[in-house]
């Protein structure tokens, strides 16, 4: 499979993530030129999402400690829970993982859910 990165049009290339961790968590492509990564599926070659540089990772991680709690809390189930966030970002549902988000797509994310009472 061919990723290539979005923010410099190279290739990236597949590798094991002790390149990035100094121990293996699995697989990831990576872009050594942008410091941009992103898992795969475990036992496959195919992306968790899209390539992350430093900035795009730290709005996941904000995008999913804000997102997360309305789940793991049993508020609502996972499946339930990715629906409403689908319909508050007017995305479609197979498109709504923050693994495919982009930095706005995250930020929006945190900004929806910080209104949620858990």
């Amino acid at each position: 499979m061919n990723v290539i990165c979005q923010y410099c049009g190279n290739l990236a290339i597949y590798t094991d993530s002790a390149c990035i961790y100094g121990r293996s968590y699995g697989m990831v492509y990576y872009c050594k030129d942008c410091n941009a990564w992103v898992g795969v599926h475990k036992g496959t070659d195919k992306p968790l999402g899209i390539l992350a540089n430093a900035e795009l990772r730290d709005w996941k991680i904000k995008a999913h400690a804000s997102f997360d709690p309305l789940w793991k809390s049993g508020k609502m189930k996972r499946h339930r829970a990715y629906k409403w966030l689908a319909e508050q970002l007017g995305k479609p549902r197979n498109e709504t993982h923050i693994g495919m988000f982009c930095v706005e797509d995250c930020k929006r994310v945190v900004e929806v859910c910080s209104g949620c009472k858990i």
